[in-house]
């Protein structure tokens, strides 16, 4: 455990970040499966309503500084590409 104040203040606020980072992501995670899942049962209007929303989703992480913005930008391309290969 670290002696000095400023060591300890940093401590609680990494967690304090790490928290919000873990509930972003897992926010992140959760549309892009909706996604997935609407591209698997061949439903292409949830699909491209799940990609806006998790486009979103992901845009708002990046702002924040959760994601760098070529791992949001290769998200966001992938799932496009998945959502526009549907028939």
């Amino acid at each position: 455990m670290a002696n000095i104040k400023s060591a300890k203040k940093r401590i609680l606020v990494n967690r304090t970040k790490a928290e919000r980072n873990k509930s972003i992501k897992s926010g992140v995670k959760t549309a892009i499966k909706k996604v997935y899942a609407a591209i698997d049962a061949k439903d292409k209007v949830a699909a491209q309503s799940a990609l806006l929303a998790a486009t979103s989703a992901i845009d708002k992480a990046t702002k924040k500084g959760v994601y760098h913005k070529n791992t949001s930008a290769r998200k966001v391309s992938r799932m496009a590409l998945a959502v526009n290969k549907m028939a």
